[in-house]
């Protein structure tokens, strides 16, 4: 299984993918560890006993360009559990790209129901093997509304680099 070493401002977060169940999903994410794309992006939405959202914005809020987006995976049955990553999206359910968030608590209402634009779901991908810690961390800071955003944190929190370890 894959591995990725999220560093944060806040301390180092180590995730393992699930190539075998989200084969698209994960390759995605690799790609963008490769090419650099998550260096030096924000945690640009966090809510304390939900999740922590990055991977698409630089430093006050300011959008990436992200490549095309790939096809949701969350019908493998893997579970938006407490410490799971899983892909951000749009309410298209086909829509997600570079943004990820990682669970804080057993979120089911985010599980795959069926294939309807309401029950399609978020796809699962990994889980947090080390730094959850650090996760639940994030989740608790104080949170601004910024740029028409909401849940924003008030001090910005980086994702510094991520690599693939062995």
């Amino acid at each position: 299984m894959a591995k990725v070493k999220l560093h944060t401002s806040l301390g180092a977060i180590l995730i393992e993918l699930d190539e075998k169940e989200t084969p698209t999903t994960t390759q995605n994410f690799l790609d963008y560890v490769k090419e650099g794309y998550y260096d030096g992006t924000i945690f640009h939405r966090t809510i304390k006993g939900f999740m922590i959202q990055g991977g698409g914005f630089e430093s006050n809020m300011v959008q990436k360009k992200a490549r095309h987006p790939i096809r949701n995976e969350a019908k493998t049955g893997l579970k938006n559990e407490k410490g799971t990553i899983s892909m951000a999206r749009t309410n298209e359910p086909h829509s997600a790209s570079s943004q990820f968030f990682i669970n804080v608590a057993n979120n089911a209402f985010l599980d795959f129901k069926n294939e309807t634009p309401d029950g399609y779901g978020y796809c699962a991908f990994g889980k947090v093997t080390d730094g959850l810690d650090i996760v639940l961390k994030i989740s608790e800071v104080e949170t601004t509304r910024k740029a028409g955003h909401s849940d924003v944190p008030v001090e910005e929190i980086y994702l510094l680099g991520a690599e693939i370890v062995e």
